[in-house]
């Protein structure tokens, strides 16, 4: 049988001392709640940090410019203001033809009546005047149309008071094809009237022509336009040719779509011509099983003038067309 070790070579296991034990878990529980305190401390820093940061850093949309879906710089939201662009004449021209042609174009934003606020109803204000407006998205042009105005002697004032830089589009035609259909429309309202070539002289034995006659007044252009560059220069007024407007929509409606700063969007494609009506309409919208024309009073036929009648307006007009063929700085070439 093997012999004990020596009780000196055994391992000595002293008793553990309560004290210093309890001593050693003290500070132990100390250290872990240092240790949480700080965690909580510093999780809390980061929280408010982040959260001072987002209340101060702003959101994607905020550091987004206002746009519309095209993402072409418009405002989101719409509204109403007063015209940049004013068709302001004339009468019996084609006003109405060249208003719904340029209502095709995305960034035209037109008044489909005519409000005559100028030269009717300028009392009511320019509250009144923009209420009746179109909502309109930023970059958006609105317009109106009001042939009276361009033979109103208080107009061009008013509207450079409103603004002085407004685009200013009148359609002219020539003076006596413009006079027959203006007694033509005034006719078939009151067919009790007396004929065209009485109504157009205040003389027949003499061959007068009565020019404060309106269907013959409103043809004096340059009359008219004298006072519109009174106030406005001629670049902020464009012409269009009420005759290129029939044979050529599409090339009139390109000019007034450079006039305005527009791109050319409104084309050729766009419009077919009515053999019964005599003019251009447009072909079918989209969504739509019909083309769109103009109402029964436009394209229609015109009654029957005696020629010598004709001829003698010609003769009277035709010192007046040179006149405005100079202001205008082009030749329409009216007879």
């Amino acid at each position: 049988m093997a012999a004990s070790p020596p009780q000196h070579l055994l391992p000595h296991h002293p008793r553990a001392d309560p004290r210093r034990l309890s001593h050693r878990l003290t500070i132990a529980s100390s250290l872990s709640l240092l240790c949480c305190s700080l965690v909580y401390l510093l999780s809390g820093l980061c929280a408010s940090e982040l959260t001072d940061r987002n209340e101060l850093r702003p959101s994607t949309r905020d550091l987004l410019p206002a746009q519309d879906s095209n993402s072409s710089g418009r405002e989101w939201t719409a509204s109403r203001k007063l015209p940049q662009a004013l068709i302001i004449g004339v009468k019996k021209g084609g006003t109405r033809a060249l208003l719904e042609f340029l209502r095709l174009h995305p960034d035209i934003r037109a008044l489909g009546s005519e409000p005559h606020f100028f030269d009717r109803h300028y009392a009511r204000g320019l509250d009144w005047y923009r209420s009746m407006m179109p909502k309109a998205l930023g970059g958006q042009i609105v317009m109106e149309k009001t042939p009276r105005y361009f033979v109103t002697v208080d107009t061009p004032a008013r509207v450079h008071a409103m603004s002085q830089d407004i685009k200013l589009i009148v359609v002219v035609r020539d003076p006596v094809t413009r006079a027959i259909s203006d007694y033509t429309q005034i006719i078939s309202k009151t067919p009790d009237i007396p004929p065209f070539e009485t109504l157009a002289f205040k003389n027949h034995t003499t061959g007068q022509i009565d020019s404060l006659w309106s269907p013959l007044w409103i043809g004096l252009y340059a009359q008219h336009m004298e006072r519109w560059l009174a106030w406005f220069p001629r670049a902020q007024i464009h012409l269009v040719s009420g005759e290129r407007l029939i044979s050529d929509p599409a090339g009139e409606l390109g000019k007034v779509q450079d006039f305005l700063g527009l791109q050319r969007i409104v084309t050729d494609k766009h419009f077919y011509f009515n053999k019964t009506k005599g003019f251009p309409c447009l072909k079918k919208p989209e969504g739509s099983s019909k083309p769109h024309c103009l109402g029964k009073t436009k394209g229609r036929t015109h009654v029957s003038i005696d020629p010598e009648v004709v001829q003698k307006l010609r003769d009277f007009y035709r010192p007046h067309n040179q006149r405005f063929y100079q202001m205008a700085g082009q030749d329409f070439g009216w007879q």
